[in-house]
């Protein structure tokens, strides 16, 4: 089956100098990458706990800026669905996450002990979050979307012995599964009173009264897990991700290297704090970085973002491809009046970012989007696209100093047993692999062993874990390609990767295309079972506002496809939806519109976007 394909010399968006912005962190790319070493901005770029006590997250996000010149400057804004502002300095944070450190050790938690995180983004969950990580306890945040099947399955995973939340959520979610929960021992309820709690919860704002404003943090080991994250697959349980503290050093330096954050810069994440990206990026690499976040409480909303870039001067902005679309379905016109002259560089995760919205960022934003490229299990950016290099729309970028990335090709282990009889352990057998050199050569993308923010294990599935790696290689299950300059493109996950008469067909590639065309909005492209070809290429499309499904705009798409990229892999039929399933981290889940086209079991769909399961069973009914 052949996995070389031609690909023209992609379109280049040259880096551009902004108006009275500092210069880039990263200046030259290359000398930065033969110069790098993870010690020394271990040793250069954080300080450590005093005395040589180790490295703990909490103290090089929030301490170490409280006493010096940072600590006046404010450390959060958030931004409440009522309008009102609430902010906190450095200084300021520091005593309120002392208070919370001593207030969940006076409840009797101890160091390693799981504080589950369930709310949406209120000051609470941040204060919680960082004053847990100072007491050595791990902090897992959860979607606050999440009803009480996954909300069980993952604190029983974790073992969580104590959970933020609130007493809405809680009442609907957490109480009728509590009975389950035998490890939960604290329900700390935030914006609750002191009156009236249910039984078996106590008051956040009683905790953080009864806490000192005076802590030391304890010795912590880098190696001290830290984070717990966890991620759906595509079938069974969910998987806990755990992260150590020395994690930190790779947020921080992503930060400042691909985000390009400046320390007093004013940034914005719109990263829900509930998966991976609202944690690494929403509250540990902007502290590190002495920034100032926003942070909105509110749900998206075209003319209140616009708003928010505007009135709080932004000056980065990290946000997802799903928003970046809803903006550009609102038209240029939504953006027009809005002083947008702060912003000087975008940056965009969560799923690989089409090409037409990096030019629309240019051309309405007035600054190319930036795409970027990791994983939950990798804790922070590996691959970017970044300020001081030119952008080529469609790729993910290139690695990240430090990171050394590679296409390579999995071969089964009963093959090469001669060469590699310690890869067959107990009987189970994991991976190894071919690297491959050649540019424009599909393959599976793999990351070498040695950045900090890697996962460690997933929790109580160490076999699991173990299936993850050929050797020293992280095998990352997304399926890639190197150009002859270094940039990674992204085709599609493993079990995505569509086999059609010879041809390895990547849905994002045609999804792309099809977003082109000024009546699209999203599409999602999967394989359909063809007893000739092996599969056949099916394309789900959503429309913008104002564009009716038709016979006549199914034809015209499906030509646009054929003239763009050929009838080998274009789609063969298009269905019209009304919208298609996301998770709430704004991914298209494209293996739930597949298992629903077959009729196959869906998996874990507890991630699944608020209202997406009524939409899906719409467009179902509208099929039929």
């Amino acid at each position: 089956m052949s996995s070389v394909l031609t690909h023209p010399r992609p379109r280049v968006i040259r880096k551009q100098a902004v108006h009275a912005a500092p210069a880039p962190n990263m200046r030259d790319y290359e000398e930065t990458r033969r110069a790098f070493r993870w010690d020394d901005v271990r040793a250069t770029e954080l300080d450590g706990l005093p005395v040589g006590r180790g490295l703990n997250i909490a103290h090089e996000a929030v301490d170490r800026h409280a006493h010096g010149p940072a600590g006046d400057r404010v450390a959060f804004r958030w931004l409440a669905i009522d309008d009102s502002v609430r902010e906190l300095t450095y200084a300021q944070l520091r005593e309120a996450t002392n208070r919370v450190a001593n207030g969940l050790l006076g409840l009797g938690l101890r160091r390693g002990d799981r504080v589950f995180l369930l709310a949406g983004r209120i000051p609470e969950l941040y204060l919680t979050a960082l004053g847990a990580l100072k007491a050595g306890l791990v902090v897992s945040p959860l979607f606050a979307a999440f009803g009480p099947e996954p909300i069980q399955t993952r604190m029983r995973l974790g073992g969580g012995r104590a959970l933020l939340t609130t007493r809405a959520l809680y009442e609907r979610k957490v109480a009728p599964v509590r009975n389950d929960l035998r490890e939960l021992e604290h329900v700390l309820l935030a914006g609750a009173e002191e009156d009236g709690l249910p039984p078996g919860t106590c008051s956040f704002d009683e905790v953080l009264r009864a806490g000192s404003p005076e802590y030391e943090i304890p010795p912590t080991d880098p190696s001290d897990p830290a984070l717990l994250h966890f991620t759906s697959g595509t079938t069974g349980r969910p998987k806990g991700a755990l992260h150590v503290h020395d994690a930190v050093i790779a947020h921080h330096i992503t930060g400042k290297l691909a985000l390009d954050l400046h320390p007093g810069d004013t940034f914005w994440c719109t990263a829900d704090p509930g998966w991976v990206t609202g944690t690494s990026y929403g509250i540990i690499a902007p502290l590190t970085n002495a920034v100032t976040s926003v942070v909105d409480e509110a749900e998206f909303d075209v003319a209140r973002w616009y708003g928010i870039l505007q009135d709080h001067r932004v000056g980065v902005w990290y946000t997802s491809p799903t928003a970046v679309r809803m903006l550009m379905r609102a038209g240029a016109e939504a953006r027009a009046g809005f002083d947008l002259s702060a912003l000087r560089f975008v940056a965009s995760v969560g799923e690989p970012l089409n090409p037409e919205a990096v030019v629309w960022g240019e051309e309405v934003l007035g600054l190319p989007i930036h795409d970027n490229w990791w994983q939950t299990e990798t804790g922070g950016i590996m691959i970017a696209n970044y300020r001081a290099m030119d952008v080529r729309p469609g790729s993910m970028g290139r690695p990240l100093p430090g990171v050394e990335a590679a296409i390579v090709r999995r071969s089964a282990p009963r093959e090469r047993a001669a060469e590699a009889p310690s890869d067959i352990e107990g009987g189970s057998s994991r991976p190894t692999i071919d690297v491959i050199e050649e540019p424009h050569v599909q393959g599976e993308l793999a990351l070498l062993k040695g950045w900090p923010s890697m996962f460690r294990t997933y929790v109580g599935e160490e076999e699991r874990y173990r299936k993850c790696f050929a050797g020293d290689w992280y095998l990352t299950g997304d399926l890639c390609r190197r150009d002859e300059d270094g940039y990674f493109w992204f085709v599609g996950r493993n079990d995505d990767v569509i086999k059609s008469a010879g041809h390895l067909i990547g849905p994002f590639e045609v999804e792309s295309a099809l977003i082109e065309h000024p009546a699209v909005a999203e599409a999602a492209v999967i394989g359909m079972p063809d007893p000739t070809v092996g599969e056949l290429v099916k394309a789900f499309v959503s429309l913008k506002a104002g564009r009716e499904p038709s016979e006549d705009l199914r034809l015209e798409l499906l030509g646009h496809a054929r003239r763009r990229l050929g009838p080998a892999v274009a789609p063969r039929s298009i269905d019209f939806v009304e919208d298609l399933p996301r998770t709430r981290s704004g991914k298209i889940m494209r293996r739930l519109v597949r298992a629903r086209a077959l009729g196959l079991p869906e998996g874990d769909i507890s991630t699944l976007e608020a209202g997406a399961e009524e939409r899906m069973q719409s467009n179902e009914r509208g099929r039929r």
